[in-house]
């Protein structure tokens, strides 16, 4: 998602194994702006002693960087919001800033599976928060990325973002 967004292949290193990034990777945009590649939380396939501490990690820094302008949350769309997707979301949410969420590999679903769950996603987030989007995303298919790029340069230029596109 990174190189994608960036339209650079290897900025950010990339796995077909989960759980791969163990540390917070900052990535440089600059006038002092960065993404941040925090540590996989989900389906990484490491010792559960090593993906213990990401936890902490990962609390202490959703709850504690002022810095933050947004958190862009990537799920898998056939995995959309699972109990640890919901954890993190209960430790960013006291923060008050707003939520993205691209459901990635929208490619491997049919177009009306894709948008089935996109509103399904979406009708919790609503439930949950009014700053809690969500939108498919597709790095394979190239999808999705104008409205990515949106919602996250207007965090960063602390613009209101518009929802995104319902296709996209």
């Amino acid at each position: 998602m990174i190189n994608t967004l960036t339209d650079q292949r290897q900025l950010a290193r990339v796995s077909k194994t989960p759980g791969r990034t163990q540390l917070i990777n900052y990535f440089g945009l600059g006038d002092g702006r960065f993404l941040v590649d925090l540590p996989g939380y989900g389906y990484a396939k490491a010792p559960v002693a090593t993906r213990a501490p990401w936890g902490r990690v990962l609390g202490d820094y959703l709850q504690t960087r002022d810095q933050l302008a947004g958190l862009a949350l990537v799920m898998d769309v056939r995995h959309p919001l699972t109990e640890l997707d919901w954890a993190l979301l209960e430790w960013f949410g006291p923060t008050g800033k707003p939520v993205h969420i691209l459901l990635t590999k929208a490619d491997k679903l049919s177009r009306s599976a894709a948008l089935h769950t996109l509103r399904d996603v979406r009708s919790a987030l609503a439930a949950t928060s009014p700053n809690w989007t969500a939108q498919l995303f597709s790095s394979l298919k190239r999808t999705g990325i104008d409205d990515a790029e949106a919602v996250i340069s207007a965090w960063l230029s602390a613009e209101e973002p518009e929802e995104p596109d319902p296709e996209g």
